[in-house]
């Protein structure tokens, strides 16, 4: 194959946009020192990445995903969160200052009792008729 053409390579890219990115990337890889997979016939890195994607010698998915890695700046990393009790996070309790570590305090029924009955309002005085 002295010339490759897209059409020698469209059949196995669907899309020449993303032909030339793979290219592109792969030759930029065989310029970095990259292993070619057929003989250079003195040509030069683009048209020696066109004849390995015309060829199959290299997998297009697999250029993709190199692509898509070489362009990544950050790297979302699945980290599981520390569980949060949601009982006994109210007034009751206290977080320590890394957050990580939630206690409770304990009481027992006899004070609970004893706070609702303070919580409990007022009886209101009966009313006299004023006839």
């Amino acid at each position: 194959m002295a010339r490759v053409t897209v059409e020698d390579c469209i059949d196995k890219v669907e899309n020449r946009f993303d032909l030339v990115l793979l290219a592109s990337h792969r030759a930029r890889m065989i310029s970095s020192g990259s292993q070619i997979t057929l003989e250079r016939d003195n040509d030069k890195n683009p048209v020696v990445a066109l004849r390995e994607i015309a060829e199959t010698t290299v997998s297009p998915g697999d250029l993709k995903e190199d692509l898509i890695h070489s362009l990544q700046k950050y790297v979302e990393v699945d980290e599981p969160e520390p569980e949060v009790p949601l009982i006994g996070a109210g007034a009751g309790a206290s977080v320590d200052s890394d957050d990580t570590e939630v206690t409770a305090d304990r009481m027992t029924e006899e004070e609970l009792l004893k706070g609702l009955e303070g919580l409990a309002p007022p009886e209101e005085p009966p009313e006299e008729d004023a006839e």
